[in-house]
């Protein structure tokens, strides 16, 4: 890359998480890919986020969840969300979306759910700051409550980020308790959901293949959708609603969800 390409991202990088946060994570990635960063973890403050994040390096898919959010900008509809009190944060990861939910709107109260349990640790140390505003459950998302399998290594690149669940077959001991939809709303300070944000590695087949009437509760919301199958169970589910819908990176956005 010449000077100007190098300023030019530069540049890029002090919109997005700051010039010299922008120039140390350029550095950091650049070093990771050869091997040469030695360290299990570093810490970064984007911008628009209150308190530091950790990103775990080396062979993590920290660094690439990262960027999806920081560099790609793959959460750019909040713009069009005013002011949100409850969120829910499904498929949390590490936290970092779950961080810029709490950094963004300065009074809302987010609750996380991730199921692998690395990561859970790692989105606890990166949401503590928060205090009582984020409630983090070591859980899966699932149309019903109940005990499901971790699958590990069986969906994307088999790294931290693309850990699936699956139903225990006979004889199986779960590894993480799921909860429904309903139940989450439940656990949250009023019955309406301002986002509900859903990353959940397939699992929307399963999702959105049954009842969906909690959806009459949100009034927004943002799905990644993994595969055909996804996107064809989502739209039968969403089949009785109505929303403005835009594409954001990777997610599907539905803003002001309303039933027909």
């Amino acid at each position: 890359m010449g000077i100007w390409g190098r300023v030019k991202l530069l540049l890029t990088d002090q919109s997005k998480i700051g010039i010299v946060t922008g120039a140390r994570w350029n550095m950091l990635r650049a070093r990771n890919a050869r091997g040469l960063v030695k360290s299990r973890a570093v810490s970064l403050q984007p911008t628009r986020i209150r308190y530091p994040l950790e990103i775990r390096m080396q062979a993590s898919s920290d660094p690439d969840v990262f960027d999806q959010i920081f560099h790609r900008r793959e959460f750019d509809f909040l713009k069009h969300i005013r002011n949100p009190q409850v969120i829910i944060d499904a498929g949390a990861n590490v936290g970092y979306v779950s961080a810029l939910f709490l950094s963004e709107y300065k009074h809302s109260f987010v609750l996380s759910v991730e199921p692998e349990l690395t990561n859970h640790l790692q989105c606890m140390k990166n949401l503590r700051p928060y205090g009582d505003r984020s409630q983090l459950l070591h859980a899966a998302v699932w149309h019903t409550k109940g005990e499901l399998m971790l699958s590990r290594g069986t969906f994307g690149d088999g790294r931290e980020w693309a850990t699936e669940v699956r139903e225990a077959h006979d004889g199986e001991i779960g590894d993480v308790y799921a909860w429904d939809i309903p139940s989450l709303i439940m656990m949250c300070p009023r019955p309406t959901i301002d986002l509900l944000k859903i990353d959940i590695e397939g699992s929307e087949i399963a999702l959105f293949s049954r009842d969906i009437k909690w959806l009459d509760h949100v009034k927004n919301m943002c799905v990644e959708l993994h595969g055909a199958a996804c996107e064809q169970a989502f739209r039968a589910a969403t089949a009785s609603y109505r929303f403005d819908e835009l594409q954001c990176g990777e997610y599907t956005v539905c803003l002001n969800i309303r039933r027909v």
